[in-house]
């Protein structure tokens, strides 16, 4: 089995749980069958049992039906074949291009993986031929300098952290200074994942910003949303939540282990507009994929 193949193996597995809640509201999967009333109102049951939500499921049953009567469609295969195209679509939102040096944000609440991520982000772009720099700008929680120091040692590469409890954006300035000052291409800070004040958070990400903007002004700066796939629709909410503190230009998907309901994704993009970057389909360091909008969509329903 090619990697690609592979890759793809996994992704399938993944979004199994989505695939199997479509399949049985869509009940009569036969492409043969005629595409009446019935059959759209079991696809829209299947897309909001995938998570995707109602509001994005009703906007792409609507296009699909208002295709159908312009093409001249009748069977539930050139149905599906349609809305397949219409949800790839929907994903398929214009990923701006990589510029070095970079630095990205990484945000997202606490035990959604950001960590992990952060980890597998390294190694993949170490194997792309580029030197990276962690910074622990996570100094609330006590484990999590200590957990991305693990990752730091299993990839390799420098981590900047200071003691429990410091300033977010003392430990920034730290890791800008590190990262020009040995010429690294990407500087990948951890940041705290609490809610539970948005203002106080808010206040974080701005001076991190500020003193990105004022040290680094030559860095291209990423801020990517870190979600937890079998967290459903509360995915969204973080989503939103995340948008107002911190500004998202992409996001991750992780834990779509065979549990998660794959949808989310597309409330997610529609409501933020901008791209999902990467998807965790497992441990391994390998399972930290790219994001392709067709091999998703396929993979919900094939």
């Amino acid at each position: 089995m090619s990697e690609k193949k592979g890759l793809f193996a996994r992704l399938r597995e993944g979004l199994s749980k989505s695939r199997e809640n479509m399949a049985v509201a869509m009940e009569d999967t036969a492409d043969d069958r005629i595409a009446d009333e019935e059959y759209y109102d079991g696809l829209m049951d299947a897309l909001i049992l995938s998570d995707m939500g109602t509001a994005c499921a009703m906007e792409a049953i609507d296009e699909v039906k208002a295709r159908a009567k312009e093409k001249k469609l009748r069977t539930a295969g050139e149905v599906k074949a349609e809305l397949k195209e219409i949800l790839i679509r929907m994903l398929d939102v214009e990923k701006a291009p990589l510029h070095w040096p970079m630095v990205i944000l990484m945000v997202g609440v606490n035990g959604v993986g950001k960590t992990t991520t952060i980890g597998k982000l390294a190694l993949r772009f170490q194997g792309l031929g580029r030197t990276i720099i962690l910074c622990a700008a996570d100094t609330f929680r006590a484990a999590a300098a200590e957990q991305l120091q693990v990752w730091a040692e299993r990839a390799k590469c420098p981590i900047v952290r200071h003691k429990e409890g410091a300033d977010p954006a003392g430990v920034v300035f730290d890791g800008v200074q590190a990262a020009k000052a040995q010429k690294a291409d990407l500087l990948i800070v951890d940041t705290a994942g609490r809610l539970h004040n948005k203002k106080n958070l808010m206040d974080e990400m701005e001076k991190m910003r500020r003193v990105i903007d004022r040290e680094y002004p030559e860095a291209m700066v990423r801020c990517l949303l870190v979600v937890d796939a079998t967290t459903g629709q509360n995915g969204l909410q973080q989503a939103r939540a995340f948008r107002e503190a911190a500004g998202i230009n992409g996001i991750v998907l992780t834990k779509l282990d065979g549990t998660a309901k794959g949808g989310i994704a597309f409330g997610i993009v529609r409501e933020l507009k901008v791209p999902v970057m990467y998807v965790g389909v497992g441990e391994g360091i390998e399972d930290l994929q790219a994001f392709d909008s067709k091999e998703f969509v396929n993979a919900l329903f094939d």
